[in-house]
Order: structure tokens, then sequence, then C-alpha cells
């Protein structure tokens, strides 16, 4: 009897170790993204400020400042739920 209850000890701590158990956070997303030229257009979008960007995006690295289309169309934390009156937002 105590080895199944060990087995199940066993199976119930695997459980709880391969489930991720941290707490969920927003995708913050920054204003301004540096888009670099060439073939495989890459994009980083990690700059809070023009002038950050602009500090990144130097003459001769083939990048340019851009406003990131994310954060214009979700803002600093995401989508939100609620209206402008604080209202829950109907779908």
């Amino acid at each position: 009897m105590t080895t199944s209850r060990a087995v199940i000890a066993l199976a119930v701590l695997c459980t709880v170790v391969a489930i991720d158990l941290r707490q969920s956070f927003a995708e913050i997303y920054r204003p301004w993204c540096v888009q670099y030229s060439g073939r495989s257009g890459a994009r980083n979008c990690g700059f809070v400020s023009y002038e950050q960007c602009r500090m990144t995006a130097t003459p001769g690295s083939g990048a340019h400042c851009v406003q990131n289309p994310w954060y214009l169309w979700y803002g600093e934390r995401g989508p939100s739920t609620t209206d402008q009156g604080g209202r829950p937002r109907s779908r």
C-alpha cells in the first residue's frame, strides 16, 4: 500500500514540476522600432523613445526608425478590455 502512495506522490510531484506555475504578464509594446534594410528586413522594437532608436540606427548601419505598428494598434500594455468610461467592452 505504501508503494502505491509513493508512486502517486511522485506522479503528482512530476506533474506540478512540469507545469509552469509563473504568473502570466501582458506583452509590453515599445513605441519605436529600428527597421534594417536588406534581404531579411529585420526589426527591433525595443525602444521607448525616438532618440534611443536613433542611437541604434546610426548612419552606415542600414537602419532607420519607424513607429511600432503594434504599439499604435494596441497601446503600451496590449488591447484594453474596458471602454473609456471604465466599463467592460462588449464583444
